[in-house]
């Protein structure tokens, strides 16, 4: 009588390299936010309208004692580069925030069903939320360069690429958080006022010297006032603050655990 050998079956699921980042995960994402019209009409012309409304009228008045003629930055380039944030900051709530229709498609509760890494899955929509927001501030500062913003190189590049990264990554946690607690459109509205808000308080649309005391206490803690803070240094001259960098890093930190936590609460029954 022979042995019969019997191959035992595993019911464990493989981990997938790097939790099941892939690229072409990542470029399905981004392509599916670029098909959302009114996501890029919020990214890319809103942000531009509000300069040219509120910026190219001060494109001749000096920001700092440094005059215009002399390589000072003008109140318009102080304006470009904070309507650029508020666009990142808005396409990037809104990437993230288009979980919550996912959501109401049951695509998150499959997306459960796979190996995929929760935390894979939303830097997979942090990444596609900062190349969305990557739109906003070029196209911000297309139209800041074509009506006669002159800033050096440096000043183009480390306020572009401050404001980017980190609006970027923050706020598309925030996004995400949300989408993952609220159901359905809701998410998308509550993202687009909390952004409103937040950056009236974080003091994005105009310097935090002139709010009132109490006020310039509280824009010290919310999520806009480190990025804010960051990215318009090359412009005003002022040094850098390691309390900018505090700030921002504990919002990520906290927006991202939020948003961890809502996705395995959200798909935890499979």
């Amino acid at each position: 009588m022979s042995a019969v050998a019997t191959d035992r079956v595993s019911l464990d699921r493989r981990t997938p390299p790097l939790g099941g980042f892939t690229l072409t995960y990542l470029r399905i994402e981004l392509l599916r936010k670029l098909r959302n019209r009114r996501t890029l009409i919020f990214t890319v012309a809103f942000p531009v309208l509000m300069y040219v409304i509120i910026g190219l009228p001060l494109r001749d008045t000096p920001l700092t004692a440094t005059p215009i003629a002399a390589g000072g930055p003008s109140v318009a380039a102080y304006i470009m580069v904070s309507m650029a944030m508020y666009g990142a900051m808005m396409s990037a709530t809104q990437t993230g925030a288009a979980v919550g229709v996912e959501r109401a498609q049951g695509w998150s509760r499959q997306l459960r069903l796979t190996p995929l890494n929760p935390v894979v899955n939303i830097v997979i929509k942090i990444v596609a939320g900062m190349l969305l927001g990557l739109l906003a501030i070029v196209a911000t500062f297309i139209a800041g360069a074509v009506s006669g913003v002159v800033l050096t190189p440096a000043q183009w590049i480390l306020t572009g690429f401050a404001g980017w990264l980190l609006a970027g990554a923050i706020f598309t946690t925030l996004g995400l958080a949300v989408g993952y607690l609220v159901p359905g459109e809701n998410a998308a509205q509550i993202t687009s006022l909390a952004i409103v808000l937040l950056a009236f308080l974080g003091g994005l649309f105009y310097p935090i010297s002139s709010m009132p005391d109490f006020m310039q206490v509280i824009a010290k803690f919310t999520p806009v006032y480190g990025i804010s803070e960051i990215a318009r240094a090359p412009l005003t001259g002022d040094g850098l603050d390691a309390l900018w960098f505090v700030n921002a890093a504990i919002w990520l930190v906290i927006f991202l655990a939020g948003a961890a936590w809502a996705f395995r609460r959200d798909t935890k029954r499979v």
